[in-house]
């Protein structure tokens, strides 16, 4: 496909999902691209601005309406990080991001599979695509732990390969391209370790309420069910912005308007964060982010 024929269809792709939502009762909001308290996350780097920050994510600020009263909101937008560069990396990208009260984290990901098959069936005529010279069919999908996946792809536990220093190292080169081949793939219960903004399992708090979505090797979506103590989000954004110095990082201020959020009562809440380029770059059979964005 030409550039224009890719613009056209994520044109139509970015329709079929925002329908999606609003047909649901979301409620599309917009906020601050320029922000003064970015999330301190370990291994994404924030780009300065003017002695704020260009956010990485709208998670904070949308968490801070979900404590403000709103109980299913989506946003559509541009999100930035320092020196993101390849084929399905940039600097400056757009995300998806979606908050509801009341749903778990599994049922959100049944809803996220909803509106890819959706937007498949609008956009494409059917659940069906064919992907670098594989077909996919966008229209099922199949949940496997990180457990089961370290040990069916790399041959060792999430234990060892945390013990050998190998965690990541093995996520990229044995298991992320086992992932999401010919369906949808969601890796949930991530190590607690690697929780980030989610809670921990009640019935298993070895493990966190957090899942990623692939499709042919590639991750779309990051989501959580929300951790809502305050007292433990904080001691996490502690740790954060400690390994954040260590490796000179850019030091970030307190977040305070999240935190008295949080003070104020964060509800039972599930998350979900998507690269839409990247869904972009699948609709359109495309190998690089560049040929579905107009600024290439």
């Amino acid at each position: 496909m030409d550039k224009i024929a890719n613009l056209t269809r994520r044109s139509a792709l970015f329709r079929a999902i925002r329908e999606y939502f609003y047909d649901r009762d979301f409620i599309e909001v917009e906020t601050p691209v320029k922000i003064h308290a970015p999330a301190p996350e370990e291994f994404i780097e924030s780009v300065r601005a003017e002695g704020d920050f260009l956010r990485t994510s709208p998670e904070l600020a949308m968490k801070v309406m979900l404590a403000d009263g709103f109980e299913r909101i989506f946003q559509i937008g541009s999100c930035f990080r320092a020196d993101e560069h390849g084929r399905r990396h940039r600097e400056e990208f757009t995300m998806l991001e979606f908050y509801a009260r009341g749903m778990e984290y599994r049922e959100q990901a049944q809803f996220t599979a909803g509106f890819v098959a959706e937007a498949a069936r609008r956009v494409l005529g059917g659940e069906s695509v064919v992907y670098r010279g594989r077909e996919v069919d966008l229209g099922s999908h199949e949940f496997i732990t990180v457990e089961e996946a370290f040990r069916r792809y790399a041959g060792v536990s999430t234990q060892e390969a945390e013990r050998q220093d190998r965690f990541d190292e093995l996520m990229v080169t044995k298991i992320e391209p086992e992932l999401g081949r010919g369906r949808l793939t969601f890796l949930t219960d991530y190590p607690a370790g690697r929780a980030s903004l989610a809670r921990l399992r009640a019935d298993n708090p070895a493990v966190a309420e957090r899942w990623e979505l692939y499709i042919e090797g590639i991750e779309l979506a990051n989501a959580f069910g929300e951790l809502t103590d305050a007292a433990e989000q904080k001691a996490r954004f502690r740790a954060a912005l400690e390994f954040r110095a260590a490796h000179g990082m850019h030091p970030y201020p307190a977040a305070v308007e999240f935190f008295a959020a949080l003070d104020r009562g964060l509800p039972q809440s599930s998350g979900c964060a998507m690269g839409l380029d990247r869904l972009a770059m699948i609709f359109c059979d495309a190998d690089d982010i560049g040929d579905v964005r107009s600024d290439g």
